[in-house]
C-alpha cells in the first residue's frame, strides 16, 4: 500500500530528493518483506538453532561475561574489609543511639501533654 503511494509521489515529484527518498523506502520494505519470507531461518540459510542450544550459548556467554566482569573489580584486602566494616557497625550505633534518644524525648513529650490534659 505504501508503495503504490510512494510511486505516485515519486511520478509526480520535481525533485530528484523525492525520488531518492522513496527508492529508498521501496527498498526498505522490500528487504522486510524478504525477512518475513525467510520465516526461521537466520542469515546463513540455515535453521534457528533449537531453543536448548540457544540456552545453552546464552548462559555460556553469560558466564563468560561475568567472569570477565568479575576480574575488574577491585577486591579489598582483609585489613581494608576490617576496617570498613568497623565503621558500618560505629554509624549503625549512633543512629541507633539517636533514634533512642528522640524516641525518648518525644515519649517525655507525649507524657507531658498527657498529665497536663487530665490535670
Amino acid at each position: 500500500m505504501n508503495m503504490a503511494k510512494n510511486a505516485k509521489k515519486a511520478k509526480g515529484a520535481s525533485s530528484p530528493e523525492v525520488a531518492e527518498e522513496t527508492k529508498t523506502v521501496n527498498e526498505t520494505e522490500a528487504v522486510k518483506e524478504k525477512k518475513a519470507d525467510s520465516g526461521k531461518k537466520d542469515a546463513k540459510g540455515e535453521k534457528k538453532p533449537n531453543f536448548f542450544v540457544r540456552t545453552a550459548r546464552k548462559a555460556k556467554s553469560w558466564c563468560h561475561d561475568m567472569k570477565v566482569e568479575l576480574k575488574k573489580v577491585h577486591w579489598p584486602t582483609r585489613k581494608e574489609l576490617l576496617k570498613n566494616c568497623l565503621v558500618v557497625l560505629v554509624c549503625i550505633l549512633a543512629v541507633g543511639i539517636c533514634i533512642w534518644v528522640f524516641d525518648a524525648l518525644a515519649a517525655a513529650i507525649i507524657r507531658a501533654l498527657v498529665n497536663l490534659a487530665q490535670g
